[in-house]
């Protein structure tokens, strides 16, 4: 998966199209990820210790990172990601690139 935990992405498909959030999870296995103030739902909650009032809880749910592009922090457009090995300090490293600029995205 090219999108990591911190990526700032935009949404390209599905109902919150055109959105912009960063990614608080990624999950791999499944190949989703949750991204803030997209894909809000309600539960209805029980009253817990935690929650003792109950009643309807909003949270963002897991969509999928096909439905989601990586804005890189150079140039500021939805990009496609690359990879690319760099030499540092004698060790060869793998950075995301952007494709369009051809910047590093990996700091």
């Amino acid at each position: 998966m090219k999108i990591k935990t911190g990526d700032k992405v935009k949404v390209i498909s599905g109902k919150d199209k055109g959105k912009v959030g960063t990614v608080l999870r990624a999950i791999p296995k499944e190949n989703k990820v949750v991204v803030q103030g997209v894909n809000i739902v309600k539960r209805a909650m029980r009253p817990t210790q935690k929650n003792p009032q109950g009643g309807f809880m909003e949270f963002e749910a897991p969509i999928y990172v096909s439905k989601v592009m990586l804005i890189c922090p150079s140039c500021g457009k939805p990009t496609r990601v690359g990879y690319q090995f760099i030499e540092k300090n004698g060790k060869r490293k793998k950075v995301r690139v952007c494709k369009k600029c051809g910047a590093i995205i990996d700091k």
